[in-house]
Formats: C-alpha cells, sequence, structure tokens
C-alpha cells in the first residue's frame, strides 16, 4: 500500500546517501528562494526608507516640475531630463494670492554643480539658486548672518549664503561672513551661514550654497528657465484647493485650454501623491527584482529533473523488483514525484533561513548608518516562497517520475 510518510522516508534517505549531489541538486533552489526572500525584505526596507524621507519633507508642500507626466509616473525632468516650460515668473505669478490664496510661501528653483574657491581652499558642491521664500518653505535656519532677500533675488546680487559642510571645508574656524569666494570666476560675497540640518530625503542640506534665483540664472548657468517650483500651503484641508489653483494658474500661462490635464506641460503634485506615485515605482522594481529572481528557480528545477533521471537510471531495478511484488504505476510515479518535491522543499527551506538571515543583517547595518529602515520578512512570504519550491519539484520531477512508473519490471529487472 502507497504511504507518503515511508515515500519521505526514503527520499530523505536517498539525499543523505548522495550528501554533495544532493546539495549541488538543491543549490540553485536555495539560491532562487534566498534570492525572493532578501529581494522583498530588502525593498520593502527600501520602501519604508524612502517614503519616510519623502515624508519629512511635510505634508502640506506642493511640487512642480516641468514637463508632463503619466498619472502614476515622474515627469521625465525627474530623470535628469532638461525640460525648460517652467520659468521664473511662472513661480511669481503662483505666489500672487490673487492667483493661488491659499500659499504661505513659494520658491523656484534652479540648480547646478560648481567648484568654489577662496584663498587657496576649493570645494566641488551644488549650487543652488532659490528665491526669497526658500526658509518659509524648506524649513532650516540661519546660524550666523542671514538669508537672501527679495530684492537681491531680482537684482541680480552675488551674495551667496553657505552650507553648514561648505563653509567647514572652505573656512574651518574662520568667520567667513563679508568675505568673497569664486564660483565659475564670479566674486561672491558670503553673507550667511546655515545651520547644521543633515540629510532630509535623500538631500544633503549642508553640502551646498545658496545664491539668488536670477543670479544663478543669468549669471551662473545663462539660461531662463527654472528646473522646479515648490510651494507651502497654509493648511492640509487647503491643498487640494491650492494645487488646482496653481494648475490653473500654469495653464492660464502657458495658454493651454484643455483643462483636463491631457495637455500640461507641467506637473503638479502634493506630497501626498508624491507618496503614491513613489509606492508605485517602487512596488513595480520590487516586482521586476523577484522575478529575476525567480529565473535562478528555472535553472534549479532544470537542475532537480536531471538528477532525478539520473536517479531512475540507477535505481532501474529496485523500480523493476518494487513492481514484481505488486507496486503498480501511481505507486512509482508518487513515490519518484515525492522525493522531487522533498528535495525542492528542504532547498526551500534553506533558502527562507538563509534569506532571513541575510536581511536582518543588512537591516542591522542600514540602521546602524542611521537610515530609517525597517525590517520586514511576512509570513505570507515565507509560505509562497515554500510553495513556489514545492510547484518548482512538481512541474520538474513530474516526467523523471513519469518515466520512472513506465518501465516494464522484466526489462527493469534485466537492467545492468
Amino acid at each position: 500500500m502507497f504511504s507518503i510518510k515511508q515515500s519521505v522516508k526514503t527520499s530523505v534517505t536517498a539525499l543523505l546517501t548522495n550528501k554533495v549531489r544532493s546539495f549541488l541538486t538543491m543549490l540553485g533552489i536555495v539560491i532562487g528562494v534566498g534570492a525572493v526572500i532578501v529581494i522583498v525584505s530588502v525593498g520593502a526596507g527600501a520602501q519604508s526608507l524612502i517614503l519616510s524621507q519623502i515624508k519629512n519633507l511635510g505634508s502640506d508642500l506642493i511640487g512642480v516640475l516641468p514637463g508632463k507626466s503619466e498619472e502614476k509616473g515622474p515627469p521625465a525632468s525627474a530623470m535628469g531630463i532638461v525640460i525648460t516650460t517652467l520659468t521664473y515668473e511662472d513661480a511669481m505669478a503662483l505666489k500672487n494670492k490673487s492667483n493661488v490664496p491659499n500659499l504661505i510661501d513659494v520658491v523656484a528653483y534652479s540648480k547646478g554643480a560648481a567648484t568654489l574657491k577662496w584663498r587657496s581652499n576649493s570645494y566641488d558642491t551644488t549650487v543652488s539658486g532659490v528665491s526669497s521664500g526658500y526658509l518659509n518653505v524648506e524649513g532650516g535656519e540661519i546660524e550666523s548672518g542671514r538669508f537672501l532677500t527679495e530684492d537681491e533675488e531680482k537684482n541680480l546680487s552675488k551674495i551667496v549664503i553657505l552650507g553648514y559642510t561648505v563653509k567647514q571645508e572652505l573656512f574651518g574656524d574662520s568667520d567667513p561672513l563679508g568675505q568673497k569666494i569664486k564660483i565659475k570666476n564670479h566674486s561672491f560675497e558670503v553673507v550667511g551661514v546655515m545651520k547644521e540640518r543633515g540629510t532630509v530625503a535623500f538631500q544633503d542640506y549642508d553640502d551646498q550654497v545658496f545664491v539668488p534665483i536670477k543670479t544663478m540664472q543669468k549669471i551662473i548657468l545663462g539660461v531662463d528657465y527654472i528646473g522646479m517650483i515648490r510651494a507651502k500651503v497654509d493648511r492640509d484641508e487647503n491643498i487640494d484647493i491650492a494645487l488646482g489653483d496653481m494648475e490653473t494658474t500654469l495653464r492660464e500661462r502657458h495658454n493651454i485650454e484643455v483643462k483636463d490635464g491631457s495637455q500640461d506641460d507641467f506637473t503638479a503634485r502634493s506630497a501626498a501623491q508624491a507618496l503614491d506615485v513613489l509606492g508605485s515605482v517602487t512596488n513595480a522594481l520590487r516586482f521586476f527584482l523577484t522575478a529575476m529572481a525567480a529565473l535562478s528557480l528555472v535553472v534549479g528545477g532544470v537542475g532537480i529533473m536531471n538528477i532525478m533521471l539520473v536517479s531512475v537510471t540507477e535505481r532501474t531495478r529496485e523500480i523493476g523488483l518494487r513492481k514484481a511484488l505488486g507496486a503498480n504505476r501511481k505507486n512509482i510515479l508518487f513515490q519518484f514525484l515525492i522525493e522531487a518535491v522533498t528535495v525542492t522543499v528542504m532547498g526551500g527551506a534553506i533558502g527562507i533561513i538563509g534569506g532571513i538571515l541575510i536581511s536582518y543583517l543588512i537591516a542591522v547595518v542600514a540602521q546602524q548608518l542611521g537610515y530609517d529602515w525597517e525590517y520586514v520578512v511576512t509570513l505570507s512570504s515565507i509560505l509562497s516562497a515554500l510553495s513556489v519550491s514545492g510547484l518548482v519539484g512538481i512541474v520538474f520531477g513530474m516526467y523523471p517520475a513519469n518515466k520512472a512508473s513506465r518501465l516494464e519490471p522484466v526489462e527493469a529487472l534485466r537492467y545492468e
């Protein structure tokens, strides 16, 4: 009589008899399942890190980027492609209370990399051209000196405010206020130094300098467009109203008559919408990486099928003897099929344990480095990994098992 318990016991005995071959057979499954567990866990941790960083910017912000985007994706400008549809005048129109009454302030941005020089010291950093409302929108505090004024913003003033890291790199313990530094061979007067702030949303606020937006456009970059607009809303409940007013204002300025967004040459999103888009992007990336890792399960399955075919050949006489003693085709089929499933499930279990340990180590290292990283290994991912490994055993073990079950007893007993 066919016994699953006895079949599993026989399978384990066969595995232990050829330990090295069994390990090499399971290796593809171990790597595949382990990789899936690690990718799912690391993907969840990375997603939590990204979303937490974005949340740290504040829920009351609305960002405007040049270029149209799909509903669930970022515009091309977010990928580094230069689009010139946003202007300084657009930002000023949004700042006008008669257009968008629910905004506290608006800041226009234009950024570029440059080498800063003071005496014999030089430092490579990011130069951020901003408007005077920067502190109202982005936050941050002045440690010494002051920030730029609205008049300086418009009058091409050559003044600069240093981030904390830049101040330390260029001036050390010296007082930078009133000193002249070179930015692309133009002389700028230091009027302020920012307090140390650290990294928020993957942007190092300390490793940059700030100059008036018009100065950045006309003197440093020689362009007429800006890279981004960010606005702060007075209350969270007014975000949707403010977003609608901003879109209406920009469409009027850009002569866009269609109001459904299909013809927009800009993308305006609130922080909540940006979180949804990022969630969709990171989920798609996790799915893609998981699919790539799952390919190793297919490779492992092919290896198991080959080894099972070898096993059928080695045990031909055993199969003939069992059939001669009364075992039917179904008994032989299930015997070899269970052996294949046992190999894959054992490999899957080892892969799960390894994946959990590696995921834990990655989370610990990330947390030690100061990142807001969650350690996530769900029960569903573990059960799914075991189920998939078992399915691989069934799919790739069926052919060898079917071949074994079809052997004729007399021919099998004669096999040398």
